[in-house]
């Protein structure tokens, strides 16, 4: 095992993103590295559509191993997001205009496809640019780059001429993955007809490495020599991914689950040109409601706008932190957990001391690139915000600011920013999902007996202790008393009873919160309600 530059902080913390720094310092091992040759982290997108929340979630993760990098050994890197603005247009996209002029351009570089936006030079640098403002909207730290103009201006040239002399073991590495048909015209060159703009898949007829020329043949029968370099030829993706690594020395790339065999086949391309392929973390899909795996076409997710319609970026980012490596449900209902994790995380942060160990591990540290702001934290959770807003049918923040100040004399707008824009965040979201699935029950005769009692407990509560922790309590001792078993079939009564929903918040908070007298109030209208209803 080779040497490696030495850590400056031990032991290694234990959160995702340092076991992969320490993957990537064994990668770079003792290799010189200054502020001309950093170590180099790369991302990569295809611009055949808008970036996505998928796209989001590969820049984050990766800047959070470049952040953890950093910390572990203050070498310098780079971050660089590359767009394969190259590759052909082989479809067109349904949520685009000017389809019937796109499909003229279908097998043409997207560099190379009109914008049919019509506010750019290309249909790539339309998309290129949408993806540049949706990385700078969340403050990524990145350098963009273009794929055509890096073979265009020439950095790839060596690379490709060293493709063509180790053509035959790059196809003897492919050929076993293809049908026969394919294999018998398999080559990782895919030249670019000089007439048509065409990017062509043909065989072969000679390569020429000296020269750096590929001679093919055409489907009218024309033979042409074209050179690999200046943009004239671009490489078969694999093969494209394999020549990237080595041409431009790139450390570390993450990549889905559904790409593990291309990782595979990529890295043996890599070694075969004399490079080494670059460490990486493979991480899981994502999946619908359903189980099934998220899809652009079918449109059976969320994307980024409608999350962040719904709750602060901070969210997205916590719940791209957890568990890469795991599958994760993509869907609306999965807002309110992360945004409520990522609260959790900043309390817990604000609470350390910026040298404590610990505060290395907490995901808030890596969503907030190392500094927390003192404003980010909310002293109420955004699924109680929730539930407020659902008992109060609240329509504007100032039903919820009433009853969070009953709470919080202190907490206002301009004291609470964060809590300002969940509050905000919350009032959509519950007019769009909570209010339409609302569905209460009556409740059964044992029930029944409890919510009086619970109600007639709250009444004596009036002008004493209302704390949270007294509520909570009184909660559990009439729970227990009506021996409720489990005890949480008492707490399931009180969220389908009284709120209309299988889950709700701690008890005792939303007491405090919502108010005695209320809390009475909407007992007794249940108990009213179900009249004659009980089992």
């Amino acid at each position: 095992m080779s040497e490696q530059h030495p850590a400056l902080i031990s032991p290694l913390p234990k959160s995702w993103p340092f076991e992969e720094a320490a993957k990537l310092s064994a990668h770079v091992g003792a290799r010189a590295v200054t502020a001309d040759k950093p170590v180099l982290l790369e991302t990569g997108y295809g611009p055949s559509g808008l970036p996505h929340i998928g796209t989001f979630g590969e820049v984050a993760r990766t800047s959070w191993v470049r952040q953890a990098f950093t910390k572990l050994t203050g070498l310098p890197t780079r971050l660089l997001a590359f767009s394969d603005d190259m590759d052909a247009l082989r479809k067109v996209p349904e949520n685009v205009p000017n389809q019937e002029m796109l499909r003229q351009y279908i097998g043409k570089p997207l560099s190379r496809v009109p914008d049919p936006f019509g506010t750019h030079e290309s249909f790539a640098a339309h998309n290129n640019a949408r993806l540049r403002s949706f990385l700078d909207g969340f403050g990524f730290d990145y350098e963009f780059a273009s794929s055509t103009q890096y073979y265009e201006g020439g950095r790839f040239d060596a690379a490709l001429k060293r493709v063509l002399e180790v053509h035959d073991q790059i196809v003897a590495v492919i050929a076993p993955t293809l049908g026969e048909e394919r294999r018998a015209t398999y080559s990782p060159v895919l030249p670019i007809h000089p007439r048509t703009g065409q990017v062509m898949q043909v065989k072969m007829d000679a390569i020429d490495p000296v020269a750096g020329t590929v001679r093919w043949t055409d489907e009218e029968g024309e033979t042409f020599e074209t050179p690999v370099t200046g943009g004239h030829a671009k490489m078969q993706w694999k093969a494209d991914w394999a020549m990237r690594w080595y041409a431009l020395g790139v450390d570390y790339e993450m990549s889905g689950k559904d790409l593990i065999d291309s990782v595979r086949l990529s890295g043996k391309i890599c070694r075969i040109l004399g490079g080494q392929p670059p460490a990486g973390l493979t991480y899981e899909l994502f999946l619908d409601q359903n189980g099934q795996k998220i899809s652009k076409s079918k449109g059976n997710g969320i994307s980024v706008e409608e999350w962040l319609r719904y709750a602060p970026p901070e969210s997205l980012g916590q719940y791209m932190f957890n568990a890469p490596q795991r599958a994760k449900r993509l869907f609306f209902d999965v807002i309110p957990k992360a945004t409520d994790e990522y609260l959790a995380h900043v309390g817990k942060a604000r609470a350390m001391e910026p040298a404590d160990p610990a505060l290395l591990t907490n995901p808030a540290w890596f969503i907030h690139k190392g500094a927390i702001p003192a404003d980010a934290g909310s002293p109420v959770t955004f699924g109680m915000l929730l539930n407020l807003a659902s008992v109060a049918n609240a329509e504007t923040p100032d039903v919820l600011w009433k009853f969070i100040q009953r709470y919080d004399a202190n907490a206002t707008p301009e004291s609470c920013p964060m809590l300002a824009r969940l509050v905000e965040y919350a009032i959509v979201y519950y007019a769009d999902f909570v209010r339409p699935t609302k569905q209460y029950r009556a409740p059964d005769a044992h029930e029944r007996k409890a919510l009086a009692d619970l109600a007639q407990a709250l009444r004596g509560m009036e002008g004493g202790d209302v704390s949270p922790d007294a509520c909570q309590n009184l909660v559990f001792e009439i729970g227990k008393t009506h021996g409720f078993e489990p005890l949480r079939a008492w707490f399931g009564c009180l969220y389908e009873v009284l709120l209309g929903q299988k889950e709700g918040p701690r008890f005792g908070i939303f007491v405090a919160l919502y108010g005695v007298a209320e809390t009475v109030a909407l007992i007794e209208a249940a108990l009213t309600r179900a009249e004659g209803t009980a089992a």
